[in-house]
């Protein structure tokens, strides 16, 4: 009788657990979310949409960037989201770009996820540089939305070649 109990409780818990179905690249329902938030913000920057990107950010999102300039120093500056934003809008049809995010590493947390993101940018298919893009976002009420992004640039180390 014991064998049997403990039977129907295995039966049970792997009935369950295959009734819920995978998770799109092994992630949890709240990290897919974020990266969808993410996948979205960047489906209006291709498309030059600042409605789009708009409808993933916070209020007073934090924008900063950080690299090496030509001198090997460590250079480091805050910017306005409204001014990415309009530059992105603003490239004329002429020009093409894409940033291509190669990987994604999400953690979250009750009401706030990090989002590592590896990208490559490309100018008029040309390869211009690449880095991380690190996001952090908060779940407002069920919504995540984005609240701070710093990226990192260069271009040593970034292609496999």
């Amino acid at each position: 009788m014991k064998s049997l109990v403990t039977l129907a409780l295995n039966l049970f818990v792997i009935v369950n657990l295959a009734a819920q179905g995978p998770n799109p690249d092994g992630y949890t329902d709240e990290q897919a979310e974020v990266k969808k938030i993410i996948e979205t913000f960047f489906d209006g920057f291709h498309k030059q949409d600042s409605t789009i990107m708009k409808s993933t950010l916070a209020d007073d999102v934090v924008l900063q960037t950080t690299g090496r300039n030509k001198e090997g120093k460590t250079m480091f500056r805050t910017e306005k989201i409204s001014k990415l934003i309009t530059s992105i809008t603003s490239i004329p049809d002429s020009i093409s770009f894409q940033e291509k995010l190669t990987s994604f590493s999400i953690q979250v947390d009750r009401t706030m996820a990090n989002a590592w993101v590896g990208y490559e940018f490309w100018l008029n298919n040309k390869f211009s540089h690449c880095g991380i893009n690190s996001f952090q976002l908060v779940n407002f009420d069920g919504e995540w939305k984005i609240i701070y992004l710093i990226d990192t640039r260069g271009r040593a180390g970034c292609l496999d070649e």
